[in-house]
């Protein structure tokens, strides 16, 4: 026996979908939108991405490192001739927060800018001088420690 509920809907059960003549019919991509979670905080997970990611600390150098950097950068200039080729790790600072990171890179030297303070790359990178870390390189291994 069918109950009540069962039997509300005989009328229309075998009928003909409807279709308006009016408004066009919604494409399927349009009505599956409409069953899409709903992003509340757009941009939140970003946000939390952002505070997570980690950045280091400049290290203020003591003088006698500064002084190493000065002698190596003198002997650069020295043997710019021949392009040497150096690895710098310096230090970049982050556009979106306090601190930033040490990065390390290799290449020939086309110029040392002492007007703007900067080792140029014949790539075309610069990097501040005031942001070196460290230079090394196969120049600076054919002189001894005490002359560098």
């Amino acid at each position: 026996m069918k109950t009540q509920d069962e039997n509300n809907y005989d009328d229309i059960i075998n009928l003909p979908h409807h279709v308006s003549k009016k408004h066009p019919q919604m494409s399927l991509l349009n009505r599956a939108a409409q069953f899409s979670p709903f992003a509340a905080l757009t941009g939140h997970r970003a946000v939390i991405q952002e505070t997570a990611r980690l950045t280091d600390s400049f290290v203020e150098l003591d003088e006698d490192r500064k002084e190493q950097l000065n002698e190596q950068l003198q002997l650069i200039k020295e043997n710019l001739a021949h392009k040497p080729e150096i690895e710098v790790t310096y230090f970049e600072p982050d556009a979106k927060k306090d601190g930033g990171a040490y990065i390390t890179t290799c290449g020939r030297i086309k110029k040392i800018d002492e007007y703007d303070h900067q080792i140029i790359f014949t790539d075309g990178t610069t990097i501040p001088i005031e942001h070196l870390f460290s230079i090394g390189g196969e120049l600076f291994r054919n002189f001894g420690a005490s002359d560098i």
